[in-house]
């Protein structure tokens, strides 16, 4: 038997994930000859061929199969060890986080992010990407270290953490010419409705609750994300149903009005998820604490703000 090398390892556990040894070597950084070379080792080693090249990807054998849990276990151990041992500076570090955002999160956090990122840790940047049906499995794989969004459906292995409760509001433009200061329900059913079908924004909640309450909306537009929801919305007579920090941020910067629904569509948790194998690294650690404190930091300017709208609202009594 050859002697084994630790380094092969990272080879066959991302092999295994991917199911491609270019892939692999993409994501460990190495010529795709050097993960090839290292495939070949690994099966002298253990004397079996591991995987099986197949229509749909480097398929592992039954002794791959086998032996992987105790290989992951491994990588896992040094991975830790090596967290443990390499402390990590933000003021100093130059590491690029990869995250996974719903473009509500890109709009409302990204800026805010990246400001506080300039301030603290300088050379630390950023490589958003929305959110998907593939984003738990690319955390697993490491392509992905953190993702904020509704993801109410995921397998074990990974953590998360509440960053806020989010509401729903409906937007209209400012010079809607049916719709004032209130919305009732019946300009609720009247008016057209702008229909986001994008997952991982938690519009599910709205087509469920207006379902159960048999009411069904004319829809005069669909579009793929809330991206370029906010002009069409000030410059059309739709109506849209958003979450509220995303309708707070497009009132801040487009002439719309920002309504109270007249249906009770229930909150629902915006989270920060991530994969266990990135539990323990310093640096993730770190991140993850930045981006709590910006959106505990949101809720209080939040708080702050209503209490002076009411202290007003007193005033004017």
């Amino acid at each position: 038997m050859s002697k084994l090398d630790l380094e092969w390892l990272s080879v066959f556990d991302l092999v295994y994930e991917t199911r491609s040894v270019s892939r692999a070597a993409e994501q460990l950084g190495i010529a795709q000859a050097t993960a090839s070379i290292a495939l070949a080792k690994l099966r002298a080693h253990f004397g079996d061929k591991l995987f099986a090249r197949t229509p749909a990807g480097m398929q592992p054998t039954a002794y791959a199969v086998e032996i992987r849990p105790s290989i992951r276990q491994v990588l896992d151990i040094l991975s830790q060890t090596r967290s443990e041992r390499v402390a990590f500076d933000p003021a100093t570090s130059a590491r690029t986080f990869r995250l996974a955002l719903t473009d509500i999160r890109q709009v409302v956090m990204l800026p805010r992010l990246v400001n506080r990122l300039k301030a603290i840790a300088p050379g630390v940047r950023i490589e958003a990407e929305t959110i998907s049906s593939d984003s738990p499995r690319w955390m697993e794989e490491g392509r992905i270290e953190l993702a904020v969004g509704y993801m109410p459906h995921l397998d074990a292995g990974f953590f998360q953490r509440t960053l806020l409760d989010e509401g729903f509001v409906c937007l209209v433009s400012g010079s809607h010419p049916r719709i004032r200061r209130k919305l009732t329900m019946a300009a609720f059913m009247r008016e057209s409705h702008i229909l986001v079908t994008m997952s991982g924004t938690g519009r599910p909640i709205v087509e469920r609750t207006l379902a159960e309450m048999k009411l069904a909306p004319t829809i005069g537009l669909r579009v793929p994300s809330f991206l370029g929801v906010s002009r069409i919305v000030a410059e059309t007579d739709f109506l849209v149903v958003v979450p509220r920090s995303l309708g707070e941020a497009f009132a801040a910067s487009e002439q719309l009005r920002l309504l109270d629904p007249p249906v009770a569509f229930p909150s629902y948790s915006v989270r920060l998820h991530w994969h266990e194998r990135q539990h323990a690294d310093a640096g993730n650690v770190w991140m993850r604490q930045v981006i709590a404190e910006l959106f505990a930091q949101a809720g209080r300017q939040k708080i702050e703000k209503a209490g002076k709208a009411a202290a007003a609202g007193k005033r004017a009594r």
